[in-house]
């Protein structure tokens, strides 16, 4: 081990022997002496520089020495010098080069928005008319018809309200994206926001032959929030619970406390997902299951919604899954003052 009485400039310098060789201060043999020397000197229980083994054995002086390691330190504070600027050179390039990417980027996904805002809404007029004139021919206002046209009528009516509802979260998620998502904070009974998802959600349940359960904890108290955008939540989280669970299954939407805040799970019995593609779910426009033959429909855009829904709350939404046997999506919201 090197002494405090040791920590020299010479300690500083590399490769002192082969540099001294280099530059013909020494010759090879010179340097086998000394390193020799400082083999048996640490043999002995002592330590000893190169340069002092050098000196010892009268291979070189001091003046020599000292200005051959000031050299060689000057060369490496140099190189040291020389590789901080062409690091700082390669930070900046990779800065610029990576801000002209998220620029490109933002670029894109504003277009993006554009083209989808601009598609949703001229989709939404003729979707208007169509459902219009359905009802108006489903009621017989445009003349009788009979069972198997009402039955096709019916069909028909679902797929609007279907396909208007996808019409409508185009234009919710492209103003989202272009910063045009705006809260109108009010309190809220937790009663109030099951009854509205739960009255829209009842019917497809009872189809798909699924159980809907509700379980409220007493004393909850209200919520702080956007009455109308944590309904869409609820409603959504709700639709994907039971889309995604055999007939005969179960979904369960509950409110609880956690801290000081009101929790809101939404459970199925469910196919579930991997817990390696949690991220996925929540990409715009993206299915885990993306083959063109998919069993599954939708958009893609319904729980990317309902993520910048639940974030600009200030909560986040959280996930728990089993493959086949159901997920849990979950999220707190601040109780009222």
């Amino acid at each position: 081990m090197v002494t405090q009485s040791q920590l020299t400039p010479e300690v500083l310098v590399p490769r002192l022997g082969d540099y001294l060789v280099e530059k013909n201060i020494i010759q090879t043999n010179d340097l086998q002496k000394a390193l020799q020397r400082q083999r048996e000197l640490r043999e002995s229980g002592e330590e000893c520089l190169l340069g002092q083994a050098l000196i010892d054995l009268q291979l070189i002086d001091r003046p020599t020495l000292d200005h051959a390691v000031t050299e060689q330190i000057l060369q490496l504070r140099q190189a040291l010098q020389d590789a901080n600027t062409q690091l700082e050179l390669r930070v900046q390039q990779r800065t610029a080069e990576l801000q002209n990417a998220l620029k490109k980027l933002s670029e894109m996904n504003q277009l993006q928005s554009n083209i989808v805002a601009n598609i949703s809404h001229e989709l939404r007029t003729p979707m208007t008319h169509i459902k219009g004139y359905l009802e108006l021919i489903a009621s017989g206002s445009l003349g009788e018809i009979n069972a198997e046209q009402k039955n096709a009528l019916d069909v028909l009516q679902r797929s609007s309200t279907r396909l208007e509802q996808q019409i409508e979260d185009l234009i919710h998620f492209s103003a989202a994206s272009k910063g045009e998502f705006t809260l109108i904070w009010k309190d809220i009974r937790i009663e109030d926001l099951f009854k509205i998802a739960v009255d829209r959600s009842t019917g497809k349940a009872h189809d798909r032959k699924i159980t809907l359960n509700v379980k409220i904890a007493p004393h909850l108290p209200n919520v702080h929030a956007d009455e109308e955008k944590i309904s869409w939540v609820l409603i959504q989280l709700l639709d994907n619970a039971i889309k995604f669970t055999p007939e005969n299954g179960q979904v369960m939407l509950t409110a609880d406390t956690e801290q000081d805040y009101v929790k809101i799970s939404v459970m199925d019995s469910g196919i579930g997902i991997p817990s390696d593609r949690f991220g996925e779910i929540f990409e715009p426009f993206h299915q885990l299951d993306g083959s063109s033959s998919r069993h599954y429909g939708g958009t893609g855009l319904g729980l990317a919604l309902v993520q910048q829904i639940i974030e600009a709350h200030g909560s986040v939404i959280r996930v728990e899954s089993k493959m086949g046997a159901g997920t849990r999506f979950e999220f707190l919201l601040a109780p009222a003052a």
